[in-house]
């Protein structure tokens, strides 16, 4: 439990200095956590996979992110300059395009190592002809591209959010990233933080017991109650601060905090589909890298699905 904590406090100190960085240097620096971050959870994914004998390209699927946050950062860029509302459909494209195309990269490789190839299936005892176990790993190299990477990195969108176009909002954008990312960040935070500790102090009927024997229905509810609360403490919070007026004006408390409330729910629901990949590959961690919490994936479960949800329900509020 210790451990927990100490990890826990260390997340917590990074994500503030992050913070710090981003308003007082640059973006990018947030950028470059988040690239680590999804290189990591995707390493583990891949491993994941190959327990389950879903084999792929264990190396390409954890440096996949790299090429991505390129993509996005390319896409952000002409976002930015053109203030064309398509081009953050173009990015979304680009990354998904670069999946696509590594993916295939890497069927062409293995039917061009015909000789390697034939070696690995021998060696992992298939009954299987070359081209089919090509493709197979081809493909699953590519869900592994999708999953954490492709959904984690929408991140990179968030943290440029004020650069996308805002139609609602025609003041000043300047740090309106902040508010967005603090979102993203705490729901996941709050609602497992408390969904653990409400389900400890109240207990009652489980929320799935057949995936994950932990969660509890009473849980779930107050870790998204809670989220709620607080994420109202935050909106009130900016409301205070006089650079987001005109952000706050044009979005009313009810609709952040309906967003929040239904990304406590995808934040679950993200978490859930971790835990049945872990039982799946029947491993109780996805790694152990954090001290304490498992692997980078375990950690992050809860903010894969909430990263495209957050970004697209704010942006097509205000446009």
């Amino acid at each position: 439990m210790k451990k927990r904590v100490y990890t826990s406090i260390a997340i917590v100190i990074t994500l503030a200095l992050l913070f710090v960085l981003k308003v007082f240097v640059s973006d990018y620096f947030f950028d470059a956590f988040f690239a680590i971050v999804a290189c990591l959870a995707a390493f583990e994914m891949s491993r994941l996979f190959t327990k389950t004998g879903r084999f792929n390209h264990v190396y390409v699927a954890s440096a996949f992110p790299l090429l991505l946050l390129a993509g996005n950062l390319v896409g952000i860029h002409f976002v930015s300059v053109t203030k064309d509302l398509y081009w953050v459909l173009y990015t979304i494209l680009i990354d998904l395009g670069l999946a696509l195309f590594v993916a295939l990269g890497m069927f062409l490789l293995d039917i061009c190592t015909r000789k390697r190839t034939k070696n690995e299936i021998s060696v992992r005892g298939l009954n299987v002809s070359t081209p089919k176990f090509a493709l197979k790993k081809a493909f699953n190299t590519f869900i592994c591209f999708i999953y954490p990477a492709f959904l984690f990195l929408f991140f990179n969108l968030i943290n440029h959010f004020g650069e996308l176009p805002l139609g609602r909002l025609s003041e000043t954008k300047d740090n309106l990233s902040i508010f967005v990312l603090i979102t993203a960040i705490i729901i996941p935070m709050i609602t497992d933080t408390f969904a653990m500790l409400m389900g400890s102090l109240i207990g009652g009927k489980k929320l799935c017991p057949k995936i994950s024997p932990g969660k509890t229905i009473s849980g779930a509810i107050g870790g998204a109650l809670w989220a709620v609360l607080i994420a109202a403490c935050v909106y009130f919070v900016f409301g205070c601060i006089e650079s987001f007026q005109a952000f706050l004006n044009v979005f009313p408390i009810w609709a952040y905090l309906l967003i929040v409330l239904f990304g406590s729910c995808v934040a679950q629901a993200s978490d859930i589909f971790e835990s049945l990949l872990k039982r799946r590959a029947g491993v109780k961690d996805s790694g152990k890298i954090l001290s304490g919490h498992g692997g980078m994936l375990d950690r992050i479960d809860s903010y894969i699905f909430i990263a495209p949800f957050i970004l697209l329900t704010f942006w097509l509020f205000l446009i």
